[in-house]
């Protein structure tokens, strides 16, 4: 028995220390994206990092090139000078959600039309939606873990500037605030750990824990802190259900894991609508 339990270490303890000290700082800025309203624009900056990806494929370099890395980011900068660019103060025929909306679907356009000029394109289709987590080595996580610190501490000492800017935009223009520069800051900073963590995880796997503990926490409680651990405690737990789901039934680790967010979902919705949101500041 103690035998089988090493096993299980041995395969799955960098999986598990990806998926518990990386997902904190993407359930804050799912908490940002729910308050907003804008709840593509994670997935559009995934799909524009995939887009950067496919481009430096078609160019000749592989995945684990660092070329592909910058021109990613490189891409997906520009879909972050876009989305601040589009934010006004005044209402605008056009809403935000539809250009961020527009932007997701050229760019998973393009990403097809590039990998069909790919050799092996659908398989590397399937490895940018679907990751490849569980082969995830100590390098990787460390790596990873010193481009999201930095940023997680940019953040928490600019949180109440993001923070009126995701909650009350026009108090924020009215105030004299920079908007879009902080709101470009915001985004360039998203941008650095959406391409991070999709190189590891996929974009599905991105998505689900930018968004799902993020909606988790708003149906249950209020105040960005409460809402902050009720996030990482759902990201937690999904985490720790899907691996054990990949290891025992022999399933994809990013998808397993992308099931029990969906699964804790349910359980959190059911659960707020039969209990009154707490009322608490944070």
């Amino acid at each position: 028995m103690l035998g089988n339990y090493q096993v299980i270490w041995e395969v799955m303890k960098w999986p598990l220390a990806a998926c518990l000290v990386l997902p904190p700082v993407l359930v804050y800025l799912g908490l940002h994206v729910v308050e907003r309203e804008v709840i593509f624009v994670d997935l559009a900056l995934a799909q524009m990092a995939t887009l950067g990806t496919c481009v430096a494929l078609l160019m000749g370099y592989h995945f684990e090139d660092q070329i592909t890395f910058w021109m990613s980011l490189a891409v997906t900068f520009m879909a972050a000078g876009l989305f601040s660019w589009s934010r006004t103060s005044e209402r605008r025929p056009v809403p935000q959600e539809a250009i961020i909306g527009i932007t997701f679907v050229v760019a998973a356009a393009g990403v097809i039309l590039l990998l069909s000029r790919v050799q092996g394109g659908k398989e590397e289709l399937e490895h940018l939606l679907t990751g490849d987590i569980l082969n995830v080595t100590f390098s990787d996580v460390l790596k990873r873990a010193a481009i999201f610190a930095p940023l997680a501490v940019f953040y928490a000492v600019y949180h109440k500037r993001f923070a009126l800017i995701s909650s009350d935009a026009d108090q924020a223009f009215a105030s004299g605030m920079k908007v879009r520069l902080w709101d470009f800051f915001f985004y360039a900073a998203f941008a650095v750990i959406v391409v991070s963590f999709v190189r590891i995880a996929g974009v599905l796997l991105t998505f689900a824990y930018l968004i799902v503990p993020a909606v988790c926490a708003v149906s249950v409680t209020k105040g960005w802190m409460n809402r902050l651990v009720v996030g990482w405690i759902t990201a937690t737990a999904a985490s720790l259900l899907g691996l054990w789901a990949s290891y025992h039934f022999d399933l994809p680790t990013g998808a397993a894991i992308v099931c029990a967010c969906g699964l804790l979902l349910v359980i959190v919705s059911i659960y707020a609508s039969v209990r009154p949101m707490r009322a608490v500041a944070g």
